[in-house]
């Protein structure tokens, strides 16, 4: 009876199946960030007729998040390379859970705007985190698949903050939704308190290694040292501008533009914009494995950059598209903006172990910098030619109104093209100082 439970219960295997548990635990703090930062889409017309706000002032709200990540970004990946991780997740988790509470009881634009600050706070944590863990429990050559899967699970974050949270609003209400939302934040703290840890069992040398190679470096050599490597730059203008599907359709301004200008219902416009992330959720892991098993990274990032621009063209300039040809654009549109993960292997494998986080932070403040600025500007464009025509309480826009805002959209995607043609190609290695200078 021993022998059989002792064989049932492998150390071996579990040692095998730990660093998936661990990274993907953490990745459910990134899937909580996506729904608090896709949530606006499914509440957007609620948040304008509770609040009395005109589009500018609802971008300006949901940008308040993007702020926050911005600012607060360098200074996480400071920390993240210094400090433990595991202490770094859950005290962003309980930050970002008690922010979510807040916002579900506001009654001013001023305390709702404080508290989605706060959620951005937190999410300037998330995937610099997840970056780390990735570095720590896997090889480099299985890191694109590894960020794709993590990638994957905040998507599906994104699905849950469309169609389910919008039909949960429809029959609670707004606020008692959101209130179900920090519920869910607090059991995903749980488990990221049993599962998540900074370091295999096995690697305590490579622990010491790790804080002796880092103490040396000061924070503004490690800033420094970054900023002087391209790649860091350029990869970080790529992911943000292929990014902005997501940000711009799939988290505020999806459902509205879907609802007024392709005159679908809430429910069904809340559907083709969470195709945007169940692309990028299929695209993602494929992508991410393709990426290694070619071992290639820039040639896989103008490709989707140029198919990426191809799909927005038939979205923004075909009339009145059906129901399922905008289900499956949109899931197109996903697919192919998901060689923005290869960004993130790819600046891991351009820097020393030492300055993945504040690298891979500096590349993220350009990256959350999309949603900071873009957001608003989306508001403010298609505010620029409005009449002040109003239905049932919320803002009517026209195709045309729309159009100004969506043209940030081609201009991005020209310019993340030329960025990825100017990144240097890693061919899937683990950095050193021979392979910097190819």
């Amino acid at each position: 009876m021993a022998r059989s439970i002792f064989k049932r219960f492998d150390p071996l295997s579990f040692s095998k199946l730990q660093p998936w548990l661990v990274c993907l635990s953490a990745a459910l703090f990134f899937f909580y960030e996506f729904i608090q930062m896709g949530m606006f889409n499914s509440i957007s017309q609620e948040l304008m007729h509770d609040f009395s706000i005109n589009a500018s002032q609802l971008g300006f709200l949901s940008a308040t998040y993007f702020y926050a990540d911005v600012i607060f970004l360098l200074f996480a990946g400071i920390l993240v390379d210094r400090f433990s991780i595991r202490k770094i997740i859950l005290s962003a988790m309980i930050m970002v859970v008690l922010s979510t509470l807040l916002f579900a009881f506001s009654r001013s634009f001023e305390i709702a705007a404080f508290s989605h600050f706060i959620a951005g706070i937190g999410n300037a944590f998330c995937f610099l985190s997840c970056i780390k863990l990735a570095t720590r429990w896997f090889p480099s050559q299985r890191l694109a698949l590894v960020i794709g899967i993590m990638i994957t699970i905040a998507m599906a974050g994104g699905i849950v903050a469309q169609t389910p949270f919008a039909l949960l609003v429809h029959f609670l209400g707004w606020r008692v939704a959101v209130m179900i939302n920090a519920l869910l934040g607090v059991l995903i703290t749980l488990l990221v308190y049993f599962f998540v840890y900074d370091y295999p069992m096995h690697q305590a040398s490579e622990k010491v290694l790790d804080v002796v190679t880092s103490l040396p470096i000061s924070i503004m050599k490690s800033i420094r040292l970054s900023l002087r490597n391209r790649q860091n730059i350029l990869a970080g203008i790529y992911t943000c501008l292929l990014n902005l599907p997501i940000i711009l359709l799939g988290a505020l301004w999806g459902t509205l533009y879907l609802t007024q200008v392709h005159h679908l219902e809430k429910t069904q416009a809340s559907l083709v914009a969470m195709m945007i992330f169940l692309g990028t959720i299929i695209g993602s892991p494929l992508v991410g494995w393709f990426s290694d098993f070619i071992a290639r990274r820039r040639l896989l990032m103008i490709i989707g950059a140029l198919f990426s621009l191809l799909v927005l063209i038939i979205i923004m300039f075909t009339p009145q598209l059906p129901f399922y040809s905008l289900l499956i654009l949109f899931l197109l549109l996903g697919f192919f903006t998901s060689t923005q993960i290869i960004s993130y292997p790819l600046i891991a494998e351009s820097n020393p172990r030492y300055l993945t986080g504040t690298s891979t932070s500096l590349a993220s403040i350009l990256i959350m910098g999309g949603g900071a600025v873009f957001q608003p500007l989306f508001g403010w464009l298609i505010d620029l030619h409005w009449n002040q025509t109003f239905l049932q309480g919320v803002p009517y826009y026209s195709r045309g109104n729309f159009l100004y805002g969506m043209s940030i959209l081609p201009i991005a995607f020209i310019v993340s093209l030329v960025a990825a043609f100017y990144l240097r190609e890693t061919y899937c290695q683990p950095f050193t100082r021979e392979n910097s200078l190819c």
